[in-house]
């Protein structure tokens, strides 16, 4: 364990470090994000953090593959690289997108080139972890994982829409992953714990950990395209994995639910932007419009409507990401029945503080916010 979060801590030093820098280039480059009417913030302000978070996670996994601890994780495989080398891909189209605005077709089309690339270099789902099923076809294999990178990378810039959101959402979302991945591995291999997954992990929160303190309201720098994909190609990799790391005959009853969960979502951590993103594509079709046509329904705006703080309601979306993701984690220490009565009574008290009367306190004005854009 301390060996893992000395990976995420050199992640998060990296990344806070670095950000100021990222944030001199993307004014040198012109990647600002202007104020729109569909926008929270009222300041224009630049979008590169995706760099420092590449950066720190390159960081963090350089460190890790030098650890005797963890040799076995690298000597069996590149994935590492092959993940980081997809990330950084997806990184530079971020960029190039932050500087001039690519239309969304370009963007898909870069997304599915970055999933085809990880599945290409042995990345790739392959088998899922619940009565022994495999995927049977290379072709199948190959559009399973793109289909869940693709997924995960707009379901996170999807819920990229306030200061602190998305870093927020994926370092609490990913500390739930990476607990359920470090227990599930001490029950798969009690003498061995090294696990690429929770490597991947470790760096992936290190890295929204160390962006934080400059994207939390009021922000001083957004992360912008270059980093909300890189955080959700991160942990869709992260996830495809997993499945590759467990052995279905030694994963319990009561184990194999989270085992499937992250497959099918593609991961419980990412419940959350998944509704979002799900909710914005059925609204905007119905209303005959592209599923990517922005609008100012997503469910911060719906938060801030409430009556809620941009503050609130960043920790109100933190809240409900905890619930899902820990919940989901703990079903491999913990018994069902005993996770779902947890999980109820989480949900009631969520949904107390979401609409109970601590809202309406502060009335949001247009002149203060600020927040990150999104489609």
């Amino acid at each position: 364990m301390r060996v893992y979060l000395l990976v995420m801590l050199i992640s998060a030093a990296t990344t806070f470090l670095l950000t100021p820098f990222a944030r001199w280039l993307a004014i040198r480059l012109g990647a600002v994000t202007a104020v729109r009417a569909r926008d929270v913030h009222t300041i224009p302000t630049p979008r590169l953090g995706g760099v420092a978070m590449l950066l720190g996670m390159v960081m963090a996994v350089a460190f890790a593959s030098q650890m005797p601890f963890l040799s076995g994780v690298f000597a069996a495989s590149d994935d590492a690289w092959v993940i980081l080398g997809a990330g950084a891909m997806v990184c530079l189209l971020g960029i190039a997108d932050d500087v001039w605005d690519l239309d969304w077709m370009t963007k898909l089309v870069g997304q599915v080139l970055a999933g085809g690339f990880m599945a290409w270099q042995g990345v790739q789902l392959v088998t899922i972890p619940v009565g022994g099923l495999t995927i049977g076809s290379d072709r199948l294999s190959l559009f399973a994982t793109v289909l869940v990178v693709v997924v995960a990378m707009n379901a996170v810039n999807f819920v990229d829409g306030l200061d602190g959101l998305a870093a927020g959402v994926i370092a609490i979302g990913g500390g739930g992953f990476f607990v359920y991945t470090y227990l599930l591995t001490q029950d798969a291999s009690p003498t061995d714990y090294s696990n690429l997954a929770t490597v991947i992990v470790s760096a992936l929160v290190g890295a929204c950990l160390g962006f934080l303190p400059h994207n939390f309201h009021p922000a001083r720098i957004f992360m912008g395209d270059s980093g909300s994909m890189l955080l959700g190609l991160t942990i869709a990799a992260a996830s495809i994995v997993v499945t590759g790391q467990i052995d279905p005959e030694r994963v319990s009853g009561g184990q194999s639910l989270p085992a499937f969960i992250p497959i099918l979502l593609p991961m419980a951590v990412l419940v959350l932007p998944l509704l979002d993103m799900t909710l914005a594509v059925v609204r905007r079709m119905l209303a005959g419009k592209s599923p990517f046509h922005p609008d100012r329904m997503h469910l911060h705006h719906r938060l801030l409507e409430l009556g809620h703080s941009h503050t609130r309601a960043v920790v109100i979306m933190y809240l409900w990401c905890a619930v899902f993701a820990f919940g989901g984690s703990a079903l491999v220490a913990l018994p069902w029945e005993t996770v779902a009565a947890g999980l109820g009574i989480a949900v009631v008290v969520s949904v107390a503080l979401t609409l109970g009367p601590l809202r309406g306190r502060t009335t949001r004005t247009p002149t203060t916010t600020s927040g990150e854009s999104t489609p």
